[in-house]
């Protein structure tokens, strides 16, 4: 996962403006945004980690850290103002720092213990400075320096600030403030001479010098191709230069003095596993002392291993079971020297001073070759001393079948004399990969005691200082010492703000104030008065008797001074126009303006839905508190939200259905099943079954009633008199009957009837039948929701249906319909018996009636 600091430029030379119009600030905040921008069209870039750090002090200058998210670093990138000094070498200790902050809990550099490339937290570091002078509280610096001290624990064990996978990249500013008519040059950026460019060569990195809008974006996309996981090592040259090879004719005048490959600061690409991505290796880079068990402390590192590598062939040499590690060098002169060479089967063996016990050039560790397709040069990283190592392991496998003898024995004995004891644990583990895991011993080599303490203990306050700093980011400066501008005015209007104050003030003392007489007191409350000289402590004297008889004339000079000679150019009132700009990066931020809002009177009408904030939308409404039905039809009325009666037509229980179209057969609106054909015999009539060749729409009618629509739930909560939808069409019979009450009523001349009327009292069996359906059907659908397969208070609900034959069927198949909504097949093979058993008794009955 990589880290990416910006180091953003805030000194007040970054205010200046160039021919474009923008100052060098915002292009250096366009810039990070274009970087971001390009960088996002990598997949790889999911894992980046993005942390702004400016010129301000420890810890106001770290705008986003470790905990920072995204939406953070773009507010603070924004916020950045260009008001401070040139401190880069303060700011990239800071930088620095921060990103050390947390490898020693993690043990990322295995201090005593090797190098692991594998072992890496890649992170670049882009500067954007303008290149001036460095200023400081102590005056102007030629070079930079970074401060010695520093608060991380354990940087005493590295010695200079960064670490091997940190690099530094500067993007100087050098863009003019008027157009140059000369054409700009083509080809490469070409390095700046600021103080700043050592700082990044060092590190592995480099900088630029940006003179227009072309150059910059340039630059960019060549940072972005820089972003590669791996570690910056130094190669050197040792030995004599090779000897030419064969076939080609040696130069008539060989170069005398250094070449460029003999000395590369470059990097080496440690690529992560594509399946678990993370990079994997063995073998660690030596050490450059011998380490001792006895010694209380670790000595300093650098932090680039200096890798000699000599210059005589050597023959690569691979075992088939024994792992390597591979890294690819980063194209430097001296990989262009060993490609030129086209030797791909010789390699030159590499070590590391002093990483032996009784030579000052050490042991061969791993080797430089060339790779077959003669395209890049790559570094094996073997066992350490491998020319010894990798003949005793092949004699282990093909010649004693990982039974060693005594002889064999002690040639491995010896060698592990002379390899460092840190490299016990990774050979271990090759072992172990190819099958002879109990050649070592169980005892892992260990530092001393002491050092183990010292470095948990560094552990300990590198956590403690973690934790202090990251609570420490994003806290507001404290306030700097002024005089506080009060308002004391309440209920009362003090003298400055009476109409006659003029006149009062020139009757005393013959003169006139000029303040204007529209400023308001109120409109610089919490306001902070500087001071220029730090030393005075404000006086806040309320008593005139607590004045000091020394200090009397001097302040009565100073108040009057205040008072009378106040021009307006030196004193203004807020502009009305300000009191309602916002800044753009509060713009949006509605909910903290109503938080500070007065509290709204309470809604005459609370059953009215209530309208949100819409920001011009003043027809958008609360869409939680309406429903929708299958026409797509809005309901604004209010809702039932407790639980419904029995004797109301929907199954739903408690608040109202969510906003979504159900598919149930039972809650379709207008939809009604067409029943199967029967034989044309009608039933014979009981007390509870009507003829339906008397009540043609009663089917149409009954299905209409018995489904839940959202216009009769609404009409049944409104008032009587309110208006409301049209009513649903009765049958002829219903009609009937409404006229002739509507007759009785205001005819007049008729008796009123004891008795009801055989219309009335037809109309008045069908409302309970379809009243006694729509409870069993609520209490049916219930059941069928129910997990199991306990059905038998279904069937007995089915056998108190009321009504005619044909209402039975239409009822029993918008059941089966339900049940193949919950997927229950075996119910749904029982009700279909059922309602086969039906159809038989109706036929047997229908034949019965015919003989």
């Amino acid at each position: 996962m990589p880290v990416l600091l910006f180091l953003i430029d805030t000194s007040a030379s970054m205010n200046q403006r160039t021919h474009l119009g923008t100052t060098y600030l915002d292009i250096a905040k366009g810039a990070v945004e274009t970087f971001m921008k390009l960088r996002g069209r990598d997949p790889a870039s999911r894992g980046d980690r993005y942390m702004l750090v400016n010129f301000e002090d420890v810890p106001l200058g770290i705008k986003a850290g470790w905990k920072e998210s995204h939406a953070t670093f773009m507010t603070e990138l924004r916020n950045l103002q260009a008001t401070g000094l040139t401190t880069i070498g303060q700011s990239l200790r800071t930088a620095f720092d921060l990103l050390n902050l947390n490898r020693l809990v993690t043990g990322i550099d295995n201090y005593g213990q090797g190098r692991n490339p594998f072992f890496l937290e890649p992170s670049i570091i882009i500067a954007i400075t303008d290149g001036n002078k460095l200023t400081s509280g102590s005056g102007v610096q030629d070079e930079l320096h970074l401060p010695l001290t520093t608060p991380l624990p354990g940087s005493e064990l590295t010695k200079e600030p960064f670490r091997w996978d940190q690099r530094l990249f500067s993007l100087v500013l050098r863009i003019p403030g008027h157009a140059s008519v000369e054409p700009e040059p083509l080809g490469g950026v070409p390095p700046d001479d600021s103080a700043i460019t050592p700082m990044c060569e060092v590190t592995g990195g480099r900088s630029y010098s940006v003179f227009s809008q072309r150059m910059l974006n340039q630059c960019l996309e060549s940072l972005v191709q820089k972003i590669q996981s791996g570690v910056v090592i130094n190669f050197e040259k040792s030995g004599p230069d090779p000897p030419p090879i064969e076939g080609e004719s040696s130069p008539t005048c060989p170069h005398s003095g250094p070449q460029p490959w003999h000395c590369c600061h470059k990097l080496i690409y440690v690529r992560p596993n594509p399946k678990t991505g993370v990079p994997i290796g063995h073998w660690p880079i030596p050490e450059a002392f011998w380490p001792d068990q006895n010694s209380p402390t670790l000595p300093p590192r650098s932090a680039h291993p200096h890798v000699h590598f000599s210059c005589l062939d050597a023959e690569p040499m691979v075992i088939d079971k024994v792992p390597f590690d591979k890294y690819e060098l980063e194209p430097s002169p001296l990989t262009q020297y060993i490609l030129e060479r086209k030797s791909p089967h010789t390699c030159w063996q590499v070590f590391v001073c002093n990483s032996a016990k009784y030579s000052d050039l050490g042991q061969p560790f791993g080797y430089l070759k060339a790779s077959t397709a003669l395209n890049c040069v790559n570094l094996f990283v073997m066992p350490y001393n491998y020319p010894v190592l990798l003949p005793l392991l092949d004699d282990l496998i093909k010649v004693h079948k990982f039974k060693p003898t005594i002889k064999w024995r002690q040639s491995f004995e010896n060698y592990l004399k002379s390899m460092p004891p840190y490299y016990i644990g990774p050979l271990k583990k090759a072992l172990r990969i190819m099958g002879a895991p109990n050649l070592l011993a169980d005892n892992e080599y260990g530092l001393s005691y002491s050092v183990v303490s010292y470095l948990k203990k560094l552990s300990q306050q590198s956590k403690i200082e973690y934790d202090r700093l990251i609570a420490s980011i994003g806290k507001k400066p404290p306030p700097e010492p002024g005089i506080k501008v009060r308002w004391r005015g309440g209920g009362a209007i003090s003298l400055a703000q009476r109409r006659d104050f003029n006149q009062l003030l020139q009757s005393i003392t013959g003169e006139s104030a000029s303040l204007p007489q529209e400023l308001s007191s109120k409109e610089f409350q919490g306001f902070h008065l500087a001071l220029l000289n730090k030393t005075l402590k404000p006086q806040s004297l309320r008593n005139p008797y607590d004045i000091p008889r020394s200090q009397l004339l001097d302040q009565l000079s100073r108040m009057r001074r205040n008072l009378l000679h106040a021009g307006v150019c030196s004193l203004r009132g807020q502009d009305p126009d300000q009191l309602h700009s916002v800044p753009i990066a509060q713009m949006g931020n509605y909910q903290d303006f109503l938080k500070a809002a007065p509290q709204p009177l309470r809604d005459p009408d609370p059953e009215q839905p209530k309208r949100l904030h819409t920001f011009g939308n003043p027809f958008k409404l609360d869409k939680k508190g309406m429903m929708i039905d299958e026409a797509d039809e809005f309901v604004t009325g209010p809702q039932n939200k407790g639980k419904r009666p029995q004797g109301e037509s929907s199954p739903m229980q408690g608040g109202g259905p969510k906003r979504r179209r159900c598919m149930s057969p039972l809650l379709r609106l207008g939809r009604a099943y067409t029943p199967p054909v029967t034989p044309p015999a009608s039933p014979r009539p009981t007390a509870g079954e009507f003829d339906p060749h008397i009540h043609p729409d009663f089917i149409i009618n009954h299905l209409n009633e018995n489904h839940y629509t959202p216009e009769r739930s609404s009409d049944q909560d409104q008032d009587p008199d309110s208006p409301g939808p049209a009513p649903t069409p009765l049958d002829p019979l219903e009609n009937h009957a409404a006229a002739l009450e509507e007759d009785v009523e205001n005819g007049g001349g008729l008796r009123p009837q004891r008795y009801l009327s055989p219309s009335a009292l037809k109309r008045q069996i069908l409302n309970d039948c379809i009243e006694v359906n729509n409870q069993l059907r609520a209490l049916i659908t219930k059941e069928i929701r129910k997990p199991g397969r306990h059905y038998d208070k279904i069937f007995h609900f089915l056998k108190q249906i009321q009504g005619t034959l044909d209402t039975r069927l239409i009822f029993i198949q918008n059941i089966i319909k339900e049940a193949a909504r919950f997927k229950k097949r075996v119910l749904i093979e029982q009700l279909e018996n059922f309602l086969e058993e039906i159809h038989n008794r109706a036929n047997n009955m229908n034949h019965m009636e015919a003989l």
